[in-house]
């Protein structure tokens, strides 16, 4: 299984090989997991080759399941984590999300569980960086020295040593960080806690350095003489897994920075129509704001149309915002709707900072409300519905979109909906989100915005929620739902003083079930929209559900006058029960 991938972008440059062997007795399933990726082009620059061993308890009846689960899980989240993020943190985030996932499923199955030990290592530039959690075993062999780099983390309950500090074995997850430097021909070998007992350090070096240039051989010596071992000294029958990874080359020099694949490059200075770039001629201005240019250009070698956006020239120098452009061009590739603006690559290769969205010939929500004032509700209906599928693709890569309003919204002939503006939008964090709000304040706040903006509390998903329902509420009444514009309010209190105006005393054809929602959807408490957008979406589709889940929703602040009235009942019921003593 001699594989190798190399790139030569750059004069970066890194080449692996690996091989693998598996042993296991048949009347057991296995319980164990390996496998190494390998990452292509820029890919290979930006996040590296990853090498991957799992394992879980014998005693668990979904073992196999756990192990690869975690395996495949961090492969496919790791590799679509922003390039601009560095290796640390985005192999982080995706093994704690991996975590509690596991943690949370574990909870709902009977003789099993999504616990399980591992170790990854992700290779990057002239770097290796090892992330481990439980009793799986990396080492390394460079020249003679063998030496292990993971500890072991286990715990002795009645006689039997069980794996702590494992993935999915509870809600918070501490993981050990090694960052080392690599040397060309080091060999990394990963293997599970069953070969405890049976290979000596001097046992590996042999069997390794037997024939070092067919890697799956040395697996293969590996496992079977751990077998032999086992069976000599009356181990039960277990099962060995054993990984090798060789560095075989190295890049030229060490790239600092994932992000600087990019944001090396130039920001392009103001354009006009009729100027050319990389290929491309500008047909068209469509916006200058003080954070980016937006373009309609035309490819000269296609004639195909697409629109361009850049950082402002004025900016060039800030780099703060430069890596959240390229959070905004990460949005673009790795969103998969048809109701989200995607991404192009250029017929050239690119000299200059930008990214290229395919062009849509429409209108803003806005022109088209404007020219339809006599569309009926269900095509404005229609409309509400694909732009919360929308927000519901960003929501599940964990993206906040924060600025939804009618300008934002191009709707093409056809009556397609694409959400094509991201100068704002932000992953979601662990820390109240305090970075988004404070980047959707630069960049702009409108009167479809959540009133948690203007009032430095934690937004989040139902932030995006209040503005998605504030734009269909306009779509629909051609107003705003709130007297107070809820990004003007100046403290806590003018919450208490904002009233909803029923979205049915402005357009009757609004159902009182469709108005119910809306107005959950826009509850200037946070707390007190829905829970999940699905839920928002599935009224849109059938209104009529919003009674029926009354009951399960959480409880609403009923007007003055209602409870006025409860007061008054119940002071005539006191005085009654006076005059009849």
């Amino acid at each position: 299984m001699l594989q190798r991938g190399e790139t030569t972008l750059a004069e970066q440059v890194l080449s692996l090989s690996y091989g693998q062997a598996f042993v296991a007795p048949e009347r057991r399933h296995h319980r164990s997991s390996m496998s190494v990726r390998i990452a292509e082009g820029n890919a290979l620059s930006a996040k590296g080759a990853s090498a991957l061993i799992s394992d879980s308890t014998w005693r668990n009846a979904i073992a196999k399941q756990a192990g690869d689960l975690s395996v495949r899980s961090f492969l496919a989240d790791y590799y679509s984590t922003p390039d601009h993020w560095d290796v640390k943190n985005s192999a982080t985030r995706v093994l704690r999300a991996l975590n509690s996932w596991s943690y949370s499923q574990s909870g709902h199955i009977e003789g099993g569980s999504y616990v399980s030990s591992l170790s990854a290592m992700v290779y990057r530039g002239r770097e290796a960086h090892l992330f481990h959690m439980g009793d799986t075993l990396v080492f390394r062999l460079r020249g003679a020295e063998f030496e292990q780099l993971t500890r072991d983390h286990v715990t002795d309950l009645g006689g039997y040593r069980y794996p702590s500090r494992a993935l999915g074995l509870d809600g918070s997850l501490d993981i050990d960080y090694v960052r080392m430097p690599l040397k060309q021909g080091d060999l990394f070998l990963f293997t599970t806690r069953a070969v405890r007992g049976t290979l000596m350090p001097s046992d590996y070096v042999q069997l390794i350095r037997s024939d070092v240039s067919d890697l799956d051989a040395a697996c293969e010596r590996l496992a079977e003489a751990a077998q032999l071992r086992a069976a000599e000294r009356g181990y039960g029958a277990e099962q060995f897994c054993f990984q090798l990874v060789r560095i075989d080359r190295l890049p030229a020099e060490q790239v600092d920075h994932p992000g600087r694949l990019y944001g090396d490059l130039p920001v392009p200075s103001e354009l006009g129509v009729g100027d050319r770039l990389d290929g491309m001629e500008v047909q068209a201005v469509l916006s200058r704001t003080a954070h980016a240019r937006v373009y309609r250009m035309r490819d000269l070698r296609s004639d195909r149309e697409m629109v361009m956006k850049a950082p402002s020239p004025e900016l060039s120098s800030r780099n703060a915002y430069l890596e959240h452009f390229l959070l905004q061009q990460w949005v673009v590739e790795r969103v998969n709707s048809p109701f989200v603006a995607r991404v192009v690559e250029p017929s050239r290769p690119r000299r200059y900072l930008y990214y290229l969205m395919g062009f849509i010939g429409g209108e803003t929500l806005t022109e088209w409300a404007r020219r339809h004032p006599q569309a009926s509700l269900d095509q404005r209906l229609d409309i509400a519905r694909q732009l919360a599928q929308a927000v519901q693709a960003l929501h599940r890569r964990d993206v906040l979109h924060q600025q939804i309003h009618p300008d934002n919204i191009l709707v093409d002939p056809h009556g397609q909906v694409v959400l094509a503006d991201f100068g704002a939008c932000h992953l979601r964090e662990g820390d109240g989100h305090k970075k988004a709000r404070e980047l959707a304040r630069q960049i702009g706040l409108s009167e479809h915005s959540a009133p948690e903006y203007a009032l430095d509390t934690d937004v989040g998903r139902r932030s995006d929620q209040y503005s998605l329902a504030s734009t269909i509420y306009w779509l629909l009444t051609g107003a705003v739902p709130y007297a107070q514009a809820p990004h003007q309010l100046r403290s806590h209190t003018g919450l208490e003083q904002m009233t909803y105006r029923s979205a049915r005393t402005r357009n009757p054809e609004v159902s009182a079930e469709l108005d119910d929602a809306l107005r959950r959807a826009l509850d200037p408490q946070r707390s007190l929209r829905f829970r999940r957008l699905s839920e928002f979406l599935y009224l849109l589709r059938d209104p009529r559900q919003a009674t029926r889940s009354a009951s399960g929703s959480p409880a609403r602040r009923e007007p003055a006058s209602f409870w006025q009235g409860i007061a008054g009942i119940l002071l005539l019921l006191l005085v009654l029960s006076w005059l009849l003593k």
